[in-house]
């Protein structure tokens, strides 16, 4: 067993050595410009191009044509959010969102704000989800635009993207979904779950890192959006900027062997998180898992360990990668924003921590792991006065507290 352990690939993941080895060829031997189609190189790389798009819309349900590569989710989110409000701005300034967004979905609703929009932020449930009842409820007759992510990348928790689809459909608003953490990990199908434009990024999937793609809706209805970049009017005009060729393939690839090994994938991610949980929670007490029980992503979890601060706990972990939320915000140090919207006190968000598990994962490393976080939660509980007070049946609540 190699250490350290990585657990965190909700973060990111491993180029798997198999979209590697397509990617190789092209740096050296096939690096044409897809744009240059006078002569062999760039023919070469363009046909690499298509057959990216064409492995890319297999896994989603969607035609190639529909596809527009981006360098990464960030990317796609801000195209179709600043983008479809730009184009259908005289249809209405209403846009509905939820509070649990990751945060590039938040700050460009930010922005949009700041440009003269109207952003409703939907309250989420307990578990981190909002309904159709929600969205129908917030929608108005200026609302052009709801977006909501698919599988949250805290938490985990699954949204219902096919029935929010079919209302929007149904009230002639156009749906946006952040499913970077959904694609390859859950069935999404962009037409039977009623998807209007969809992002998606190769390094959460066992692709490179700086690529990814942006599923716009051709048909019923035709989605149209500003370009963000100008320039050469690459990608159908919506997305200007020498494509990247390597990278392309690599996110190709890298969908092809998502939709290939899906069931073997999810099988393996999900047998991992659940031995990991139920070791932690048979020696373990007063620890809170995060998000929905059973709605939510096969291979990860998101546990609170009451009495313990997070960061501590992390410190306190030989040779384990894990992280206390969202990667990008890991450096922040207030508590998780998408706790906070699920209701969990400062106190319990402060001591959470994101595992998630991949390909590379085995049980041994997942018994170590486990062993590990007992060990660490055990030791700074011994430390806490707190944790003693409550062993000892003190209600904490009664205390009246003084000082800072």
């Amino acid at each position: 067993m190699k250490l350290p352990i990585y657990l965190d690939y909700q973060a990111t993941t491993p180029v798997d050595a198999r979209v590697l080895d397509a990617m190789l060829p092209y740096f050296r031997e096939t690096f044409g410009n897809a744009a240059s189609r006078s002569h062999a190189f760039g023919w070469a790389a363009e046909e690499a191009v298509e057959k990216g798009r064409k492995q890319v819309a297999s896994l989603i349900g969607a035609s190639p044509k529909e596809i527009v590569f981006t360098s990464g989710s960030t990317e796609g989110i801000n195209l179709a959010l600043k983008g479809a409000v730009e184009m259908y701005g005289q249809k209405g300034r209403h846009v509905i969102t939820t509070l649990v967004e990751h945060k590039a979905v938040l700050d460009t609703c930010k922005h949009l704000e700041k440009q003269g929009c109207e952003v409703t932020y939907l309250q989420p449930d307990q578990q981190g989800r909002v309904s159709a009842a929600d969205v129908a409820a917030a929608m108005r007759e200026d609302t052009i635009l709801v977006a909501v992510i698919w599988a949250n990348n805290e938490i985990g928790s699954l949204n219902p993207v096919r029935e929010i689809g079919a209302l929007c459909h149904e009230r002639g608003v156009l749906f946006f979904t952040d499913a970077t953490q959904a694609v390859g990990k859950v069935p999404v199908d962009v037409e039977a779950d009623h998807v209007d434009m969809l992002c998606l990024s190769a390094h959460k999937l066992y692709g490179p890192k700086g690529v990814g793609a942006l599923y716009v809706r051709r048909r019923n209805p035709r989605v149209r959006l500003v370009a963000q970049m100008d320039g050469g009017g690459h990608e159908r005009g919506m997305r200007s900027g020498t494509l990247n060729v390597p990278g392309i393939v690599g996110l190709g690839k890298a969908c092809e062997l998502c939709q290939q090994d899906y069931e073997k994938d999810r099988a393996h991610g999900s047998a991992l998180r659940d031995r990991f949980e139920q070791k932690l929670f048979a020696s373990l007490d007063y620890v809170h898992r995060n998000g929905h029980p059973e709605l939510r992503l096969p291979h990860a979890t998101n546990l609170s360990f009451a009495y313990v601060e997070g960061e501590s706990l992390i410190m306190g972990f030989k040779d384990l990668a894990v992280s206390s939320g969202s990667a990008c915000t890991s450096a922040s140090l207030e508590p998780s924003h998408v706790l906070r919207a699920c209701g969990v006190g400062d106190e319990l968000a402060h001591s959470s921590i994101r595992f998630s598990f991949g390909r590379e994962n085995t049980e041994e490393e997942v018994d170590y792991a486990a062993e590990q976080v007992i060990q660490a939660v055990k030791h700074l509980r011994e430390l806490s006065p707190l944790y003693e007070m409550v062993q000892e049946g003190i209600d904490l609540s009664t205390i009246e507290w003084t000082g800072h």
